[in-house]
């Protein structure tokens, strides 16, 4: 019996599947908004090796479990099975946020079983009943439920019996299939028990089904493929949440619109990281009667596989009206803009309101008095609004970091932070909870302006949900109501403080600044000539000349009018690449817009051919430029849909190669520098560096994903001493504090630059004034870092209440 009225719950979150950085951000939800006020929070971490690490609620902050996997290796212990027992046991339930193996297929839940440790969620039959795709399929067709044709291939076939039983397969197969349901001559190949569709892929031939499989089992992925072929019809996800007498209950579809003309895939990226490529609409524009068969089909299947508390089912409408129901979730991702939060907000739930309630009935299903929910109401506490999105090729991070800032601030007790979407069109709509919670600043306005219209339909189905649910009134906080718009001017005649997440455009070159700073409007960051002069890279680097000897550089840089530059011929192309690379004296450039940030539109280039098809793309204002588009370009490159008028040529600067493999830093020295990147935060006693971070990138440039999305990208905070000696660090921290002086920064900002690893000189690429604040930033990891902890709710405080002039 625990001393203490404290209610502990044991996160576990990591594992063994490549799933395991999307573990870290579902992790990061139940800690931020389960944490506190009578319940405490208690992460388990699981290596590759599915060995158990007891960590701080600190490092779920990082962006991927490489950023302290080695750390972990290197210096601490790993619980043993009877330690971690005992842990378990100690605490009042366990919550899973593993996906994918160890966490999904029963091999868990059959620890927790074995060992009488209570446990949120499916136990290890339905997990095991669920997880596999090719023996799921077959299970709910032997069950009355449509289910299509598929094949499953397991690793120890030979390679040559692989393409026959495919070309066999595809052949039969063919000869049932309802041709308004299936592309002709199209198929999938998938890993059989994979999640996030992570390795998915689209083929025509039995032979391409073949090398797929392969690099699918080369790759460790798994051991088992599924083939299967390629629907037609809307794709759809649907939240089931067991209510207090257990029944199961859907909450409300979600209609995934992709675009399948070139046979796209919903796979991880389109999943993860905000963009057009793929709408949601919840509710889903299917007709009534479709919406109900979905929802009592999928309450249907909960029970069939056994599974408890919640899940997650995705399938498919088809066009001859079948619905097929493709994978089966026992533990949904949790990330801050997850289907499962998604849909429970439109029945007027909150993000703690879905994990109390699943919480409570896991609770009373297993016998255990659950935790108090302490109200968390907003008297006395000073309002705050959050403006994000905007138009340029930032408005998606700005997206994160708004939705990230108003959800952290939410649980503060000192402000009631209120979400505005500054839209494509410069209107601005103040958001009900729900609206906040969509993929892209797109999205949210299409909603926007279609709320009305839409609002018999979702009330309808939204009261039902809840009264299925049994929700009580505390148990579904948010009231119903329809986002409003107005001018920026209407916005800005309120005098109310603003906490800008803006990212680029008016937001961070100085407009917006100067229109507040008319107004007498408080609001964080910096004044508006900072923001202007560091928005503007070519005048940032003119602003920091003449500072050599503080040890303290700046590129080579050339600045050229897109203008100049449209119309290139192959020889002209060649001749201009010549010159630019003779004056900035490196074989290779480095090109960016010089306005945007979060590396929107930044390139390496090898030639004249990288240069004509940059210009291309910029041209035409496409929105990205496709990976292997450029020399050496595995990524995407995000561009700006507003096009560019001037653009920045830079030397390219080589620095150390950093890979992070088998739990260990690589280190190859080239140069002797390194890429870094620091936060800056005013205190009493004027600005002060962070600890840096190492950013370590898969390619030449760090892509979006890599800076700012949880689950992938890479850094290292602090930098290991044994590579980079601490006094280099503390030199480089006092240049970045003078850069960041000299600029006239305010608040607080990041500034990226490299560092010379032996004295600590840096070489500055860039200042951002309006940082991003997303759920798994380097600025928290920074804080995080310092002698005394400042965790993201606290450091977002600090930076509303020097906004505030406190």
């Amino acid at each position: 019996m625990k001393e203490d009225k404290t209610f502990k719950i044991a996160v576990l979150c990591g594992g063994p599947s490549l799933e395991r950085g999307i573990s870290l951000n579902s992790c990061r939800s139940l800690c931020d908004h389960l944490h506190g006020n009578g319940i405490e929070t208690i992460p388990i971490y699981f290596d590759t090796e599915k060995k158990p690490y007891l960590i701080s609620r600190a490092q779920i902050y990082s962006n991927t479990p490489s950023d302290f996997d080695f750390k972990l290796a290197s210096s601490s212990a790993s619980l043993t099975e009877e330690e971690l027992k005992d842990f378990l046991q100690s605490v009042d339930i366990v919550f899973p946020a593993i996906h994918g193996k160890f966490g999904e297929d029963g091999e868990l839940q059959e620890f927790l079983e074995k060992n009488s440790i209570p446990f949120v969620g499916t136990g290890s039959k339905g997990c095991k009943l669920a997880f596999d795709k090719h023996n799921a399929n077959e299970f709910i067709g032997r069950n009355g439920f449509y289910s299509i044709p598929s094949l499953c291939i397991d690793s120890s076939m030979p390679s040559i019996d692989r393409i026959d039983a495919i070309e066999e397969f595809i052949s039969t197969s063919d000869n049932l299939l309802y041709r308004e349901d299936f592309f002709w001559g199209k198929w999938i190949v998938k890993p059989a028990s994979g999640g996030s569709s992570i390795a998915v892929y689209p083929f025509e031939t039995a032979k391409e089904a073949a090398k797929r499989a392969e690099e699918i089992f080369s790759a460790g992925i798994d051991e088992r493929v599924v083939i299967e072929p390629f629907c037609k019809g809307r794709e759809f996800t649907v939240i089931i949440l067991q209510n207090k007498s257990g029944v199961p209950i859907s909450i409300l579809p979600t209609e995934i619109e992709l675009n399948v003309s070139d046979f796209q895939i919903f796979d991880y990226r389109k999943k993860y990281l905000a963009t057009r490529q793929v709408t949601y609409h919840c509710p889903p524009r299917f007709d009534d009667p479709t919406i109900k068969r979905i929802q009592r089909d999928a309450e249907r299947l909960f029970e069939l596989l056994q599974m408890k508390d919640f899940a997650r089912f995705d399938g498919w409408l088809l066009p001859s009206g079948q619905v097929w129901f493709s994978d089966f979730n026992p533990v949904s991702g949790m990330e801050q803009n997850s289907f499962l939060f998604m849909q429970a907000a439109r029945i007027g739930m909150s993000h703690r309101d879905l994990l109390a309630y699943v919480l409570k009935t896991s609770c009373k299903r297993q016998n255990i008095s659950p935790p108090l929910f302490a109200n968390e109401g907003i008297s006395k506490k000073q309002k705050i609004r959050v403006i994000f999105g905007g138009s340029n090729a930032e408005r998606q991070v700005s997206l994160m970091s708004g939705t990230n800032v108003w959800l952290k601030l939410r649980r503060s007790k000192r402000f009631e932070p209120v979400p505005y979407l500054l839209d494509t069109k410069g209107e601005v709509w103040l958001l009900p909870y729900p609206y906040a919670l969509n993929h892209t600043v797109e999205e949210i306005e299409q909603m926007c302006r279609s709320a009305s219209s839409n609002e018999q339909k979702l009330h309808s189905l939204a009261n039902e949900a809840k009264s299925r649910l049994r929700l009580e009134e505390n148990e579904a906080s948010q009231n119903w109501a329809l986002p409003s718009s107005c001018t920026l001017e209407q916005f800005l005649d309120d005098s109310t403080p603003l906490f800008i997440a803006l990212h680029g455009g008016i937001g961070e070159d100085g407009t917006l600044q100067r229109m507040l700073e008319e107004r007498g409007i408080h609001y964080n960051g910096s004044g508006s000539a900072a923001s202007k002069l560091c928005m503007d890279k070519f005048m940032t680097g003119k602003a920091l000349e003449g500072l050599e000897e503080k040890g303290i550089l700046v590129p080579k840089r050339i600045k050229m009018h897109f203008s100049e530059l449209i119309g290139l011929g192959d020889n002209k192309a060649d001749r201009v690449f010549s010159s630019l690379t003779n004056q900035l004296g490196t074989e290779t450039v480095i090109v960016k817009p010089v306005g945007d940030g979060c590396s929107s539109g930044v390139a390496r280039l090898f030639g004249g051919r990288d240069l004509i098809k940059y210009i291309s793309y910029v041209k035409d204002k496409h929105h990205l430029i496709p990976a292997h588009t450029l020399t050496g370009q595995d990524n995407i490159i995000e561009l700006s849909p507003e096009g560019v008028s001037d653009l920045l040529f830079e030397e390219y600067i080589e620095t150390d190669e950093l890979t992070i493999a088998d739990k260990r830093i690589h280190w190859e020295k080239r140069t002797g520098w390194i890429e870094i990147t620091v936060g800056v935060l005013e205190g009493d006693s004027g600005l002060k560096a962070l600890t840096p971070s190492i950013t370590v990138s898969t390619g030449h440039i760090l892509t979006i994903e890599e800076k700012f999305q949880g689950g992938t990208g890479i850094n290292i905070t602090p930098p290991p001493p044994e590579f980079v000696p601490q006094s280099s660090l503390e030199r480089a921290k006092e240049r970045i504090e003078i850069v960041a002086d000299k600029l006239g920064i305010r608040g607080y900002a990041r500034i990226d630059a490299f560092m010379e690893i032996e004295t600590g000189k840096i070489t500055v690429i860039e200042a951002n004034t309006l940082p991003a604040l997303t759920p798994s930033t380097v600025l928290y990891h920074q804080a995080l870092a310092e002698k005394d902890p400042i965790y993201p709710t606290q450091l977002l405080e600090i930076i509303a209440m020097k906004a505030l002039g406190d």
